[in-house]
């Protein structure tokens, strides 16, 4: 059964950092891409940060400079490092993995960010 776990959420304040960290239960693992997106009651789910297969990397413009995708095939885990958080960062996060044909999400971790 795919099964993707998110952690590493919380209350933090507006310039500390958080590493969200997803433990994904696919076969192959190696062999999805990554994604981490946001969302914001009463907005679209946006893409935060995106990374293939082979690791090339995508980032919102919002946080370019800030976060950081990576993976860690061997774990079957993708993390997000995230730096400098500001208000506007307060969302749910939800990890996504994904290849041809199949595309699976985990349940979110909510972060939030104080001023």
């Amino acid at each position: 059964q795919v099964q993707l776990v998110e952690s590493g959420g919380g209350l933090v304040q507006a310039g500390d950092s958080l590493r969200l960290s997803c433990v994904a239960s696919v076969p192959d693992f190696s062999s999805y891409a990554v994604a981490w997106y946001r969302e914001v009651p009463g907005h679209h789910r946006e893409m935060v940060a995106a990374a293939s297969h082979n690791m090339q990397t995508n980032y919102a413009t919002s946080v370019k400079g800030r976060f950081t995708i990576s993976r860690d095939n061997a774990r079957d885990t993708v993390l997000l490092q995230m730096n400098s958080l500001k208000p506007e960062d307060t969302a749910v996060y939800y990890c996504n993995v994904g290849r041809v044909g199949v595309n699976y999400w985990g349940q979110g971790t909510q972060v939030t960010v104080s001023s």
